[in-house]
């Protein structure tokens, strides 16, 4: 299993589109914070946003993504301008996105406070730009099924979007583990079977490292050491099961990786904060 694609998986990223429309000079649109992240795209004309003490122009065809929790001001003219020197009308297509809270991902914080993605870099991906032009359409159409499209036309459009920033930060170092020979196929190995039974040396044998130079290499580039690292996909995989089956427990256990029941609960409940079996009532709930 591809590791990013493992790792996008388990965010579990969902959104919607609620704006799209045409609004005509002097404008200005407040957005309140909530927990659920806000992305604006200019598909005409202009308008400059502004979230704390930082402001941006924004051209037609730019994106600009903002973190949970920030107050942002979009308008027609710069803070302060005189708004009658700025007449055009600006086409503006606003979504929100939300991460699932319980993933366990190195991508977590990945998004700074407000992110922008230029005319021009969007233009580079030809068909996420399509996809634009698509949900922009679809939204105004509003017709049998529109809804539904939408949905998942802005989930395909923010996967690529954190595809997009991640691939930005050359100086990520998980970006440069996914790069590394070694570190990746460690990664894959643990990605695609975090229930096996690995260990340091068995792990190294298979990327043909000693076990000191492998332990080393491993937490250097990923941050952590290899069994957390294991521990999070084992953990990430049980939350997972515990939400969309209705095995017992004891079979997650087993399918997570751990042959005692005891161990696993210890284990879940320190990282979860609860009892597998209260998560799962709670999930449901």
């Amino acid at each position: 299993m591809e590791v990013l694609s493992d790792i996008l998986r388990t965010m579990q990223v969902e959104g919607s589109v609620y704006f799209c429309d045409k609004l005509e000079a002097p404008w200005r649109k407040d957005f309140t914070a909530t927990e659920a992240a806000a992305f604006h795209m200019v598909r005409r004309g202009e308008c400059w946003a502004t979230a704390g003490d930082e402001t941006v122009q924004l051209g037609p065809g730019d994106l600009i993504f903002l973190a949970p929790g920030l107050d942002h001001v979009l308008e027609s003219h710069p803070p302060g301008a005189d708004p009658s020197a700025y007449s055009s009308g600006t086409l503006l297509l606003c979504g929100y996105a939300n991460f699932s809270a319980d993933a366990v991902t190195p991508l977590a914080g990945i998004f700074p406070t407000m992110a922008i993605v230029r005319e021009d870099e969007l233009t580079r991906h030809a068909w996420l730009k399509a996809t634009l032009d698509q949900l922009s359409s679809e939204y105004l159409a509003q017709g049998p099924g529109s809804e539904l499209i939408v949905n998942k036309l802005t989930e395909v459009v923010l996967i690529e979007l954190i595809r997009i920033n991640f691939c930005r930060d050359k100086d990520n170092p998980f970006l440069a583990a996914l790069n590394d020979a070694v570190v990746s196929k460690a990664l894959n190995l643990l990605h695609r079977r975090p229930e096996h039974p690995w260990t340091l040396d068995s792990l190294a044998a298979q990327v043909a490292l000693s076990r000191a130079a492998f332990a080393k290499r491993f937490k250097s580039m990923i941050g952590q050491s290899m069994f957390q690292y294991l521990t999070s996909l084992r953990m990430q995989k049980a939350r997972d099961l515990l939400t969309t089956t209705q095995l017992p427990v004891y079979e997650i256990s087993s399918r997570s990786g751990y042959e005692s029941e005891l161990a696993f609960t210890r284990t879940f409940k320190k990282y979860a904060g609860v009892t597998p079996k209260r998560f799962r009532r709670q999930k449901n709930t």
